[in-house]
């Protein structure tokens, strides 16, 4: 009787979970289409259906939807994806709901060396993703390093990750202030804005957000078992060290991807995969897919909300991120104390 009652609340509570995974992934749909309908130009649903039926080259509105709308919102997404994923895995590892790949010096890491590519070898743009992965990985590894004393603290990690982020910066700002005349390509890249992406940045981004979903599925069940603590993976058969750097890879590619086409986006990494983390537990089977899809939605809607509250100025997606996450960030770090 007491296994009938246990199974029931367990199928009940995954009812739960994949129910509230389909909600996410619902409002991921809906902000696409909020997304494309509304800007400097609002157009239909039936105006947009009728453009994709039927396209005409020399129509404006499928100018705008299908070279400007359509690509920028599935950049929008992709992003999304990418860094909420890659909180979500960072957030694990570390065993700490303060880190992110902004907070704990990845995205700065990704950051600037990107920025050497785009301000001193502008025409070797196309090598920003692979190159903003390695910086990435040192970021990491600084942080790793700065952080480790018999073992992996959450605080420390935090702490290692503010220096590690702030040193990054301060050399993003020496770029910016010795090569001021080449920096207009980089100011964008600092607020992490969706302006001007279309299909070119959707080719660059999709096979990295692809590799990391199927990756991130792949460990999870390593990823549920790595958060009970180093001693009890261990007792489990766990390589612990060698699984926390295969995770901490999948989060830096997918952060370092995301950071490559719309910059320095902060945020999304940590308040997405905790709100996740609140509403379906920490079960990263469906934390990871939670954590895409409301990623996905929240990056689009703000940019939607930053083309068209001071329309036609366009406050960068980062802007409205910050301005979310920041107070969302105090009220963790209050937590946890």
């Amino acid at each position: 009787m007491k296994n009938s009652l246990k199974t029931i609340k367990e199928n009940n509570s995954n009812f739960y979970k994949v129910f509230m995974i389909m909600i996410f992934l619902g409002l991921s749909i809906a902000a696409f289409v909020v997304g494309n309908i509304y800007g400097s130009m609002d157009i239909s649903i039936k105006s947009i259906l009728g453009i994709l039926k039927c396209p005409n080259n020399l129509d404006p509105q499928w100018l705008v939807i299908w070279n400007v709308r359509i690509p920028r919102t599935i950049v929008g997404i992709l992003v999304g994806i990418n860094l909420s994923i890659s909180g979500a895995i960072l957030q694990g590892v570390m065993r700490n709901p303060l880190a992110d790949p902004g907070i704990i010096g990845i995205s700065s890491g990704a950051g600037l060396t990107g920025i050497i590519i785009l301000i001193l070898f502008p025409q070797y743009q196309y090598l920003v993703p692979p190159v903003a992965f390695l910086g990435a990985m040192i970021a990491a590894i600084m942080v790793y390093i700065l952080a480790w004393k018999n073992g992996i603290q959450p605080m420390r990690v935090v702490l290692a990750g503010v220096a590690v982020s702030a040193v990054l910066g301060a050399g993003i700002s020496a770029l910016m202030v010795f090569f001021s005349e080449r920096v207009h390509g980089a100011i964008m890249f600092m607020n992490g804005g969706l302006s001007a992406k279309s299909w070119p940045q959707v080719y660059m981004i999709l096979p990295y957000t692809i590799v990391g979903i199927i990756l991130a599925f792949l460990m999870a069940e390593r990823l549920n078992i790595l958060v009970l603590g180093d001693d009890a993976a261990r007792g489990l058969g766990i390589n612990v060290e060698f699984v926390r750097f295969e995770l901490v890879v999948i989060a830096a590619m997918l952060a370092a991807s995301a950071v490559s086409v719309v910059g320095l986006l902060s945020f999304v990494g940590l308040v997405i995969p905790h709100t996740v983390r609140l509403i379906l537990g920490s079960n990263y089977k469906y934390l990871i897919p939670g954590s895409a899809f409301l990623g996905a939605a929240i990056v689009v809607f703000c940019d939607t909300l930053g083309r068209t509250i001071f329309a036609p100025i366009e406050i960068p997606v980062g802007i409205i991120m910050a301005l979310l996450g920041a107070p969302f960030f105090l009220y963790l770090l209050r937590r946890q104390r």
